[in-house]
């Protein structure tokens, strides 16, 4: 069985579309049969994080790589996780 996939997706409080990502990351990540490991980083609670992603959240690196901002195309998730 391989490692999950590491995925880290820069959030904050009360962010609906944060919400909305990791749930369809985890969804489609089910239904591919990929296993990943979701890390949830609030930027407001690094003064470095907020100036760089300010209210450009959620942004999602998957395996440290940048995929997707604001919100995660199912399509093009489930693309990203099959290769993986």
């Amino acid at each position: 069985m391989s490692d999950p996939v590491p995925i880290t997706v820069y959030t904050r409080e009360n962010c609906h579309l944060c919400d909305d990502a990791v749930d369809t990351l985890t969804r489609i990540a089910e239904s591919e049969g990929v296993d990943i490991e979701i890390e949830e980083v609030d930027v407001d609670d690094d003064p470095e994080l907020r100036e760089k992603y300010g209210e450009r959240v959620p942004y999602v690196l998957v395996d440290g790589s940048p995929k997707f901002k604001y919100r995660v195309d199912p399509a093009k998730a489930r693309s990203v996780l099959s290769r993986q």
